[in-house]
């Protein structure tokens, strides 16, 4: 089990994580640390524990609309696959080529929150 240094609006964490995985949640703590600066240029420092919440909702807010994106998504693969009397297999093509678009979306935005 690795150890990592993670800093957070100024202040520094020490977080466990599987070998291997230190980058990722470098990453992580990054993009965390970046929500939490925005929060604090608009509300100010509110507290710690205030701030974490505020970012963590703020970033479970992109993640539900991310989710429905992928889902509304999804179901317009299935209307129009319904309308056009799509095959089950080439729906499942579809399904592949949108897996692997999330898939590539993540890769370019992994790469950018290493930056």
């Amino acid at each position: 089990m690795a150890q990592v240094e993670v800093t957070i609006n100024g202040r520094s964490y020490q977080v466990a994580c599987d070998d291997g995985e230190e980058n990722h949640l470098l990453n992580l703590a990054d993009y965390l640390n970046r929500k939490v600066g925005e929060l604090v240029t608009s509300v100010g420092q509110v507290g710690e524990i205030r701030l974490m919440l505020m970012a963590g909702l703020v970033i479970a807010d992109e993640l539900a609309a991310t989710i429905d994106k992928l889902e509304a998504a999804e179901g317009e693969i299935e209307r129009v696959s319904k309308a056009k009397g799509v095959t089950e297999a080439e729906v499942d093509l579809a399904r592949g080529a949108l897996d692997r678009v999330a898939q590539r979306i993540e890769a370019i935005v992994a790469n950018v929150e290493s930056t």
